[in-house]
């Protein structure tokens, strides 16, 4: 892997990621944005919820940003035929780069007439863009094992590099796919986030896998991993590094979790052996849920990680696939229960969909 750093017009940081291929052939060098971009004004900030003790982000600029444009007008796609994206390359393998509508921002400040109190702060965080490939139409299912490698690395470099920045408390990557999900540009690609907060979910997970070290001895993940291998019902598939399972209370229709074998706190923590096997049972998951039903399966996959300061003493990573998409013309609403009382209830039984999901592996 090459990597090379550049910079967009308006001053937001750009990183090609090249395969070893790719890198013999093409200089990263030199490349310029030549459009004329102003830097963003964008003042994004974060309010306490004393009621449930969370940070929730007012971000309202991002109203106005890029939505469902055409593959004409797509802005990840490279720049080529005199069209300036946000890719001044003609051609690439994975970048990454500062999302231009970002949620979170370095150098975020409170808007003008607002106090600074305790329960408001400006959104300091980073927020980036990954796009998997310069083919509009290729998904992540139908990349090259040496493409998910790629992206898994430069997944692994922007986590590390994340982590080291002052203001930032937790870091996720995530991909989102589909209309249904709530998708708002069709290239393949996913998100990298760096909160100045550690989220509620992974508060969560960090309480009860302290609780349960506390009441057993014994490693959460690790022991409820175990306890679907014996099982074996929800087991989609396995190889020498990981396992992929439907989770015995599920809240999604289709929800597949990804476990390393070996427990780590964070991406980078992943040795060779585990990176180098993870493209292929990444790519059998996904072939099949798409295989579920008779189009593309709608879905969030999430890399859920140890906080970068506030609980180095346990273990969380892994991967969560979830769909909405309930039968082959049903979504999954969050309604009343869900949205209201965050109560979850599922149509579809974990042990059917695992069955499901082992049924429509490729052969």
């Amino acid at each position: 892997m090459r990597r090379t750093s550049s910079w967009l017009a308006d001053g937001r940081e750009l990183i090609y990621f090249d395969e070893d291929s790719t890198s013999a052939t093409t200089q990263r060098v030199g490349i310029v944005d030549h459009r004329d971009l102003r830097p963003s004004r964008s003042s994004p900030e974060i309010r306490y919820d004393a009621m449930l003790d969370e940070w929730v982000t007012i971000a309202s600029h991002r109203q106005d940003r890029t939505h469902l444009p055409t593959s004409g007008d797509c802005p990840l796609c490279p720049s080529q035929g005199g069209r300036q994206t946000e890719i001044p390359a003609e051609s690439y393998d994975v970048v990454v780069f500062e999302n231009r509508f970002p949620s979170l921002t370095a150098h975020g400040e409170l808007p003008p007439g607002h106090p600074s109190r305790a329960d408001r702060r400006a959104a300091q965080g980073r927020c980036e863009v990954m796009s998997f490939t310069s083919d509009h139409d290729t998904p992540m299912s139908r990349l090259s094992p040496a493409r998910v490698r790629l992206i898994l690395d430069a997944w692994i470099d922007r986590s590390a590099a994340l982590a080291e920045l002052p203001y930032v408390e937790q870091v996720f990557c995530f991909e989102n796919r589909g209309e249904a999900i709530g998708v708002t540009l069709a290239h393949p690609h996913s998100q990298i986030y760096g909160y100045p907060f550690v989220t509620p979910r992974t508060r969560t997970m960090v309480a009860s896998a302290r609780r349960y070290r506390e009441r057993t001895g014994g490693h959460l993940l690790a022991d409820r991993l175990d306890a679907e291998l014996a099982d074996g019902s929800r087991v989609v598939t396995s190889s020498e590094h990981w396992v992929a399972f439907v989770p015995f209370a599920a809240r999604w229709p289709v929800e597949v979790h990804l476990y390393p074998r070996r427990p780590v706190p964070d991406l980078p923590a992943l040795d060779t052996a585990a990176r180098n096997d993870f493209p292929q049972i990444y790519l059998a998951v996904l072939a099949a849920m798409d295989g579920l039903y008779d189009t593309p399966l709608p879905y969030i996959s999430g890399w859920h990680q140890t906080p970068v300061r506030a609980a180095n003493d346990v273990a969380l990573l892994h991967l969560e696939l979830t769909s909405v998409k309930r039968a082959a013309h049903k979504l999954k609403y969050l309604a009343g229960s869900e949205s209201a009382m965050g109560a979850f209830i599922n149509d579809v039984a974990p042990e059917q969909i695992a069955a499901e999901l082992r049924r429509a592996l490729p052969r």
